[in-house]
């Protein structure tokens, strides 16, 4: 993107008022950031959904004086800006209506013929949440990830040193601008992380640092992944405000279950109660239900991970009605397997689940179950 493009579009982002969603309104019915900025405000007012109130602070020229003054920090500190209409804009955050018109990058990210996930979880995580943290990456370390965190205390920045561990690419989404390091302890594996990935934001250097950015910062970090794990967290928290962020975004979402005793185990118990997740019981559970496959050096062909069946299952009454019928179609939509086994749908997500627990039934995307 050309520079005095850019300096539009900051320009556009810097609107208190308007955030991304509008912004992309704005921009897809004028054609340009630019032409946004040197619209009429009568034709602007025009637009559905758009009012006087989000327009008022739109044409104070400090806008395009500070967004002058951002593009000179961004050129000083080697920072890539990725607009959200580029090729160099992440393309799943492309599908997010909430994703930022602007992106900041710092580093060597390349996301390119990657599968990508994110991970997150409880800042206090415990020596469990660790233990299966770091065996998690290292078990999906064969397929080359991605991998997608906040940078924060506890499960964040041990997923992140577990994949700079293995050689992985790394992203920290941050939630302040790239002239920062938050906390002030991780300063010392920056380094690490831009030369194994990098930092993504759309904070400015000039914006406060604030506990609110924090959820803001979520969307980026559930936007850019095909799917969200959470390891740990308690029944309230900023990892479920990710889950949820990725459910909207129809993205998976995968969830560690623990004991109900467990207060850091509360948050993903709920998550897979309530079906807002699938049952990590494995790390193979990831690759598995997202359908990656590893490719046999040997011969070039890809492979998916295998399964191991549960022997001699013992099936209720209603559990053998949905087991032949997926034997005799294939997967099925859930809604489908509710209407041809006469089963309510509200029962059958929990009959479901227990099938999911005995081995005998797998979760796909698009709320898609098919026989293990």
């Amino acid at each position: 993107m050309m520079d005095q493009q850019l300096v539009y579009a900051l320009a556009l982002q810097h609107v208190p008022k308007i955030g991304a969603t509008t912004a992309k309104k704005l921009i897809n019915h004028c054609g340009s950031a630019e032409a946004v900025l040197k619209e009429k405000a009568s034709n602007l007012l025009k637009i559905d959904g758009i009012g006087r109130l989000t327009i008022e602070g739109l044409f104070d020229n400090n806008h395009l004086q500070e967004a002058e003054n951002e593009l000179k920090f961004i050129k000083d500190n080697n920072i890539a800006a990725h607009y959200f209409a580029d090729d160099t804009y992440p393309e799943k955050l492309k599908h997010c209506i909430d994703g930022p018109i602007v992106l900041f990058q710092s580093g060597n990210i390349n996301l390119k013929q990657q599968p990508i996930i994110s991970i997150v979880g409880a800042r206090k995580i415990t020596t469990n949440g660790i233990a299966f943290c770091e065996k998690l990456v290292e078990s999906l370390s064969p397929y080359n990830p991605i991998i997608v965190s906040g940078f924060a205390y506890g499960t964040d920045i041990t997923a992140q040193k577990a994949a700079i561990k293995h050689n992985l690419q790394t992203i920290g989404c941050l939630a302040h601008g790239l002239n920062q390091v938050y906390p002030k302890v991780h300063k010392k594996y920056v380094a690490d992380v831009e030369k194994h990935g990098g930092f993504y934001t759309d904070f400015w250097s000039t914006d406060v640092f604030d506990r609110n950015n924090f959820l803001k910062r979520n969307r980026i970090i559930a936007g850019l992944s095909e799917a969200t794990i959470v390891i740990e967290s308690a029944e309230k928290g900023g990892s479920l405000v990710t889950a949820d962020i990725a459910n909207s975004y129809n993205r998976e979402v995968f969830a560690l279950p623990g004991r109900v005793t467990d207060s850091q185990s509360v948050g993903c118990n709920n998550l897979i109660k309530f079906q807002k997740a699938h049952l990590l019981s494995h790390p193979m559970d990831v690759p598995y239900l997202l359908n990656w496959r590893l490719e046999d050096t040997s011969t070039g062909s890809a492979t998916k991970p295998a399964v191991q069946k549960q022997l001699f299952v013992e099936l209720q009454p209603d559990e053998k009605i949905i087991y032949n019928y997926l034997k005799e179609n294939d997967k099925q939509l859930l809604d489908v397997i509710a209407l041809e086994c006469n089963i309510p749908t509200y029962k059958l997500a929990g009959i479901l689940l227990n099938m999911e627990l005995k081995d005998v039934v797998r979760p796909l995307p698009g709320k898609l179950f098919e026989l293990v």
